[in-house]
This record gives C-alpha cells, structure tokens and sequence, in this order.
C-alpha cells in the first residue's frame, strides 16, 4: 500500500503511542544515538489531528533545528508507522504542557544506551541571534567562567618589540567588537609572555565600553569539562544555547583540546555559529594554529581566518621595563642594579620574572632589610639555580664585551687603551674567580697572553675594588649574573 496516498486513516488513540516510540527508535537508528540525544530526544507527541502527527519541542530553537535539519525523516519515520500520515507538524509546547502518553512509553532498549562522551552536530548560525536574553544573564552567573584579574588591564601591560603588534590588534579588538576585521583574533606565544594579560585586558575593556555587552572568558579545559557534562546529564541544548548568546567568547589555552576530538567538533560548531553570526571570537594558544599538531584541518583553517598575532620572547629591555614598572609599586626600594641583574639572569618568561621580584619584596618586608646584590642569591637562590649554566671563559668574555659595550675581538687583541684593557683585566680576573682554568690556560683565551699577564689582571682588579667602591659594585655585578 502506497504510504503517501492517505488512504489508510492514522491509528486510533490506543496504538498512537506505540507508533510514535517505534517512529523514534527507527529515527533514532538512522541518525544515530548521539544526533538523536543532542537534537531528537526532546520531541514529545502531543497528538495526532487527522492526517498530522502533532510533534513540540521545548524552545523555538530547537524546534526550528528539527524542522530544517530532521524534517523529512521524521515524517518518513511516522509515516511508516502511522499509515495514512501525510505530514508532521513541529510546535513549541508550552512549559510543562509534555504529554503524559510520552512518559509511559519506553525507547527500546537495544537503542537506550547511555552516551557520555561524542561528537555533537553543528548548531545553526540564527541560535547567536535567537537565543533569549536571560540565557546571556545565566552564562554571566554561571561558575564555569573564569573571573578575571583586575590587574590584567592595558594600563598595566608593558609594550615592547617582541608583544607591540599583539598588544596593537588587541586594543583594536577593544574599540570595535566584531566591526575590526580582526575576527577571530588568535594571540600564541610562550608561557608567561601576556596572553592571558592581553585577553583580560580586552574583556575590562568591552565591559567598562558598553555594559550590555555579554563577554564570556573561560579556559579550554573548562570549555571541555562543562561540554561533558552536558553531554553525561543530556542537556547539550542549554551549554550550545549559552555559549552561542554571548557578544565575545574568549577561549584561553586552546592547546588543551589537543587530542580531544569529541569536544574539537563541539568548538568548532560553537566557532561557526558566532562567527556567521557576527560576534567576536578571541582564542589563545601556545603555538601558532598551523603548528598545533592533533588540531582538525578544518578548525585549524578557521582559526588561521582572521588575526594570527604572536608574543615572541622577552628582551633584556623589555624585561628591565616591566621590573621598573612593577618596583615603582612595590612599596620598597628596588635597587636598578637589582633590577638589571634579574632582567638578565631570568630570561625564561614574565612569570617567573615578576615571581622573584615579589619574593625579594616580600623578604625585604618581612625583615625590615633593604634589598640589595647581596639579598638577591639569599632569597632567590632556587629560581636562579633553576637558570644557573656551566660557565666557560667564553660566556665570561661575551658578557664582558656586552656590558662594557666593547666588541668580543677585543679580548683577545693587542690593544692597550684603557677603554679595552680595563673590560679585559676584568674578564681575565671573573675567569679565575668563576672557572676551574689554570692562569696558563686563561691567558691562551685572551690572545696567547701569558699567566704572569692574567695574574697582574687578577691583582690589579682585585686592587682597584678596594679603592672605588663604584667599581666594586659593577665587577660584583657582572659577576653575580654570571654565577647565579
């Protein structure tokens, strides 16, 4: 008998209800368990009004998802059967209208097993704009955001060569959400280099600029985390609502979802969907996204579509300036000989960096002492063995040249001038001081000079920093970066 003829009536109200659960299991067969619980699950069968099987869904969303996505099947499904049927109709059921027929009936249960962990399909781009205001309220309330950090702003991030480019397209992202072409801003850079500085920086700004503006910052493992949940107490619906009602979304440390490939495919739906949609998309990384290994080709595609800024490592200067900036709020003096030391021994990252000022400070404070070259090896003596390195007469002499602003050649050339002899004596006297070489063989480093000459070097320092206590000061302190 043809299906679509009409001929046969529908089912009578007695068998309605086993029709319809047979109806979702075939569906449910064709789509598979995870379509079925992120997108079907919630249809409930309000009736059947003559050749119509009466179909409602819990929000507008959904129901429109259903009809353009899952339309034909459904209807497909139902007419197989309910003989008879020509069509189904989707409707928003009213909040706590779900049908009593609908709770009495059991999905079969080769089909009820349980999914915690899948891929979700993509949502369409009209939920960024469909979706209710009061979900944008919850996502604000809800505990899964990270809270940002009030010393995070763009008045407390100190610009420089290596970060001035990502600083430049994060404040543009500032000053015009999603209207800056820069969309989606990827910032990627080593740890403790300013992303995360960067993204609060961003987020105090569009908060402070237009207060109606919903921005959501979180990590990518909470992204994670909170997607398997919805998934574990089926309720993927309001997680995908949530996330696709906000003006910004703001992603730190996408690296995480390395490997994870069930919530990669959640992300880049949710990345789609504001995208078309026109809102702004911020993603932090450690590596630039073509070098995200374990990243799918087509995440790593729209991720590379907008703004791909980079933090590249520290400077000497650009680390000096950050201590500067930090010890004028340290309510304690920091010596800038102090500063220029650390600047130099702990290259690493800001982090660690900003650490070991806090620690001397925190020192100096507790113990009413000043902070000095001396405190510095006292206090911080684990942070810097972690950056110590075994010195060789080269390391000394290239330091040397550096400091005294003279060229590494002249270490080992015959001048005499006391513009290069003096950084010389003072290399040959830090090589016997900091290495294990024999006087012979230090004089072979500097030239092929004798061991009488390194020994007079030796002497004549040693002597000169018993008469200038200036001079004393700046030997200690290259000798101090060396060492520790």
């Amino acid at each position: 008998m043809d299906q679509d003829s009409g001929d046969t009536p529908p089912p009578n109200a007695g068998k309605t209800a086993a029709c319809w659960a047979r109806a979702r299991a075939r569906l449910r067969q064709e789509v598979g368990d995870v379509e079925y619980r992120n997108w079907l699950r919630q249809m409930t069968l309000s009736g059947v009004d003559g050749e119509t099987v009466l179909v409602s869904l819990p929000t507008r969303f959904l129901r429109d998802w259903v009809r353009d996505h899952y339309g034909d099947r459904l209807r497909l499904a139902c007419q197989v059967e309910m003989p008879g049927i020509r069509q189904v109709a989707l409707r928003v059921q009213t909040p706590g209208a779900r049908a009593a027929v609908e709770e009495e009936v059991e999905e079969p249960a080769q089909l009820a097993e349980n999914v915690t962990t899948a891929a979700a399909v993509s949502a369409p781009s009209a939920v960024a704009t469909a979706a209710p205001a009061a979900a944008a309220d919850a996502l604000l309330r809800n505990d899964w955001l990270v809270p940002l950090d009030q010393r995070f702003t763009f008045d407390t991030f100190v610009v420089g060569k290596p970060n001035e480019f990502a600083h430049a397209c994060a404040r543009r992202v500032a000053e015009g959400v999603a209207q800056s072409g820069f969309n989606p801003l990827f910032l990627y850079g080593g740890v403790g280099l300013g992303k995360t500085h960067l993204m609060h920086s961003i987020a105090w700004a569009l908060r402070e600029q237009a207060s109606g503006l919903t921005v959501a910052y979180m990590s990518a493992e909470k992204f994670m985390y909170r997607f398997i949940a919805a998934l574990r107490s089926h309720n993927t619906m309001e997680f995908k609502t949530q996330l696709r009602s906000v003006h910004v979304l703001m992603v730190d440390d996408l690296q995480f979802l390395i490997g994870k490939d069930n919530t990669q495919e959640e992300f880049f739906h949710t990345f789609n969907a504001l995208i078309d949609a026109g809102k702004q998309i911020i993603i932090s990384a450690d590596k630039a996204p073509n070098d995200l290994s374990g990243i799918e080709d087509r995440l790593r595609t729209r991720l590379s579509g907008g703004i791909v800024a980079d933090l590249h490592a520290t400077t000497y200067e650009l680390r000096l300036s950050i201590l500067q900036a930090k010890a004028n709020h340290a309510g304690v003096e920091v010596p800038a000989r102090v500063q220029e030391l650390l600047a130099r021994k702990i290259a690493s990252n800001v982090r660690d960096l900003e650490g070991a000022l806090n620690r001397l400070v925190a020192h100096a404070k507790l113990f009413g002492r000043p902070i000095t070259l001396d405190t510095v090896p006292e206090v911080l003596s684990d942070i810097l063995r972690a950056h110590d390195k075994r010195l060789s007469i080269d390391d000394i002499q290239r330091k040397v040249a550096e400091h005294y602003n003279i060229r590494l050649t002249e270490m080992a050339s015959a001048r005499r001038s006391r513009a290069v002899a003096r950084p010389r004596q003072v290399a040959m006297y830090l090589a016997k001081q900091l290495t294990s070489r024999s006087l012979p063989e230090i004089g072979r480093r500097f030239g092929n000079r004798d061991h009488t000459t390194v020994l007079h070097a030796v002497n004549k320092i040693t002597e000169l920093m018993g008469e200038d206590p200036s001079f004393a000061e700046d030997v200690t302190l290259l000798r101090k970066m060396l060492e520790t």
